[in-house]
């Protein structure tokens, strides 16, 4: 009989043991994918800040350019304007496809990425 406490109790700590280990590597999984994550949405966001001001200076450039050719500058910048003006439109429109999709699968394939170790 003592023997079978004896087994009982040794197996009862492997399980506590197995159970701490689970938990500590589901901790560090979480880890992982959170710092991917983020970092995934940090350089989004830079470069979308980056490619941002590039399309700032670039119509601010042909604004200058086609007022000059039209020899009217407000003429110009009216009509990149409604250049600018009509792209929003066509991405608010295809924001789905374009945006919402792709972000979301990535963040699935972060989120549900096997690890190679596994």
């Amino acid at each position: 009989m003592p023997q079978d406490f004896n087994d009982t109790e040794s197996l009862v700590d492997e399980a506590k043991e197995y159970l701490n280990t689970r938990l500590a590597q589901f901790k560090l999984s979480f880890a992982e994918k959170t710092s991917r994550m983020a970092a995934l949405m940090i350089a989004v966001v830079m470069s979308a800040l980056v490619f941002f001001l590039f399309l700032v200076l670039i119509s601010v450039a042909a604004a200058i350019a086609i007022g000059r050719w039209l020899e009217n500058y407000w003429l110009g910048f009216l009509l990149i304007a409604a250049v600018v003006l009509l792209a929003g439109l066509v991405l608010w429109l295809a924001k789905d496809r374009l945006l919402r999709i792709p972000v979301m699968n990535g963040l699935i394939k972060i989120m549900f990425d096997k690890d190679e170790k596994d």
